[in-house]
């Protein structure tokens, strides 16, 4: 009895350290707290973004700046598309007209026919504008973004093909209509266009490339293929591949993140209760994956041959629990414990920057693409997009 007491005494505090840690994590997080950071930090990353005139994307291998190219980069709408979020968040006009002046560098885009893209790039930032301010200018850029956009779309295969093949590495893959997952991305701009226009040229497009992507992108387990290739002439599947995954039968986390989110969109505008349910299984996925970290942030390929010592992704944590704030709002079933363990670690000190480093942005450790050895363990403008989307989508939530 002595033995089975004094075991006791020193088994109770471990189960309540334990305790106390589980709870911790799934605790409310501190948004307000967390605003007031983002607020600050990227008050410094303004400061150097106007001197340059040009919009930040992430580092270098040398922890130099890396600014986007002149020529369309996929990720030029994220930086104005968080000032406008931060514009939302704070009230602070400053960041309404910093969100204007650098969207305004690429707004010539929205001519062009050869980038899929461009709902990426035009909703996260003219769309929030145009939800924010009601200027009609910017709804006028983004109706000719979305047609643009649907010239890419396919009647036979049913999708917007995402890579053109006849130039750089995408032509050494045999590719003849390449889509990815990230496409999903995009169709929140069609919808919206739809919404805002009552045309539903644009809703008919992302529904049919929503069906036909969940047709053939996902496996039984509910974790999707990255590339999807077809044939033009008969819309038959040809390869099911990855491009920025650890291989063709792996799960790239952030194709996860896509698929969740793309699919609760597709949810929000058209009520269909089967892309509800597809988000729900990829999320089933996400959480409940066995080799998932404790804090809830993945590593840059669920199945990368090193864990666990591979990279994180940060950027697929922000994107997915942005997503999943929205989900639980539709559905049956209870994500908070996953939000509120995923809010609390992107605000921890493993992943959110000191005020002043990491060139100012905001969110640690994010992963490009590490087959093409690119932006490896950085930080990356949609990874801080996203987590300031998931803030205000919080804020909102816990009203």
């Amino acid at each position: 009895m002595k033995y089975l007491k004094l075991s006791l005494l020193l088994v109770i505090p471990i189960i309540l350290n334990s305790c106390m840690a589980t709870s911790k994590k799934t605790e409310a997080p501190e948004i307000a707290s967390q605003i007031e950071f983002a607020d600050k930090q990227l008050s410094l990353l303004l400061a150097v973004a106007e001197q340059e005139n040009n919009i930040p994307r992430t580092l270098d291998a040398n922890g130099n700046m890396h600014w986007i190219h002149k020529r369309f980069d996929w990720t030029e709408g994220f930086y104005p598309g968080s000032n406008w979020y931060l514009y939302e968040l704070t009230k602070n006009e400053k960041w309404k007209i910093a969100a204007e002046k650098f969207q305004s560098i690429f707004e010539s885009h929205k001519n062009y026919t050869t980038n899929h893209d461009l709902g990426f790039v035009f909703n996260c930032s003219y769309g929030n504008g145009y939800r924010l301010t009601g200027n009609e200018e910017f709804k006028n850029v983004m109706i000719t973004a979305g047609n643009s956009l649907i010239t890419r779309f396919d009647p036979t295969v049913g999708c917007i093909k995402s890579w053109d093949v006849e130039k750089g590495w995408q032509s050494t893959r045999g590719w003849k209509f390449p889509v990815i997952i990230d496409n999903m991305m995009n169709l929140e701009l069609l919808f919206e266009l739809s919404k805002i226009t009552g045309d539903t040229k644009y809703q008919n497009v992302a529904i049919a490339h929503a069906d036909t992507t969940l047709k053939n992108h996902f496996r039984k387990d509910n974790s999707s293929y990255h590339v999807i290739d077809y044939d033009p002439e008969t819309g038959a599947v040809r390869n099911k591949h990855t491009a920025q995954g650890y291989a063709h039968e792996s799960s790239w986390a952030r194709g996860q993140a896509w698929g969740i989110y793309g699919y609760t969109v597709c949810y929000r505008y058209t009520k269909n209760p089967i892309y509800l349910k597809q988000a729900e299984k990829i999320a089933n996925f996400i959480i409940n994956y066995p080799g998932t970290p404790e804090d809830g942030i993945p590593y840059w390929d669920y199945n990368a041959p090193n864990i666990p010592n591979e990279p994180r992704d940060v950027s697929a944590a922000a994107v997915t629990v942005s997503a999943l704030i929205e989900l639980d709002g539709y559905s049956k079933e209870s994500y908070l414990p996953a939000i509120n363990k995923i809010m609390n670690s992107l605000a921890s000190p493993k992943y959110t920057a000191k005020l002043g480093e990491n060139k100012n942005f905001l969110l640690k450790h994010s992963v490009g693409s590490i087959p093409h050895n690119n932006e490896i363990d950085v930080p990356l403008n949609y990874a801080d997009y996203y987590y300031l989307e998931a803030l205000s989508r919080y804020k909102n939530y816990s009203k």
